[in-house]
């Protein structure tokens, strides 16, 4: 049975738009995922570490017949595949794909949460999943319209443009 899951994606090195449409054809390739949606594509500041560039960040819904964990495998692949490679906390990366949600399940493991521990703090993760999201559905007990109002780094994201799959560009608006 596929359930349906909502994925962030972000990248602050090399090509940026080169690096998400990468990522979102990645996806598209894996077995039991099948690309439903895609967000605009927001510039944002880093959080955390902040002495790094700006990122693109946008949100990927999907349906995919894996479990939690087998699409954990999968996103981590793809990452390394696309040359991720972890050295800084937060730090800059060509790829960074974390798992949001997946249906209605809450998953805890050490290695896996869902929904995502920070997701509901970080107006980076939240501005692109409205685009995309089902706004009567619940996370973590509130709407999405309820996290973006009490999250404090809005001013952080700016929309960027947009991905176009169908001919592999990206389409800057400002």
């Amino acid at each position: 049975m596929a359930v349906r899951a909502y994925l962030a994606v972000g990248t602050n090195i090399g090509e940026r738009e080169h690096n998400l449409l990468g990522a979102v054809k990645g996806l598209q390739t894996i077995e039991g995922i099948t690309v439903v949606d895609l967000s605009a594509v927001y510039e944002t500041d880093p959080v955390g570490y902040t002495d790094q560039a700006a990122f693109l960040n946008m949100a990927v819904e999907i349906e995919t017949s894996l479990s939690p964990e087998a699409l954990l495998e999968s996103v981590l692949r793809l990452e390394q595949e696309l040359g991720r490679v972890r050295i800084i906390r937060w730090g800059p990366r060509t790829i960074d794909i974390d798992i949001l949600l997946y249906g209605e399940e809450s998953v805890a493991l050490p290695h896996l949460q869902i929904p995502h521990p920070e997701m509901t703090g970080r107006a980076f993760v939240l501005v692109p999943l409205n685009d995309i999201f089902d706004h009567a559905q619940l996370i973590k007990g509130k709407l999405l319209k309820q996290w973006l109002e009490q999250a404090n780094d809005r001013k952080g994201v700016r929309r960027w443009g947009t991905l176009n799959l169908e001919t592999g560009s990206a389409h800057f608006e400002n």
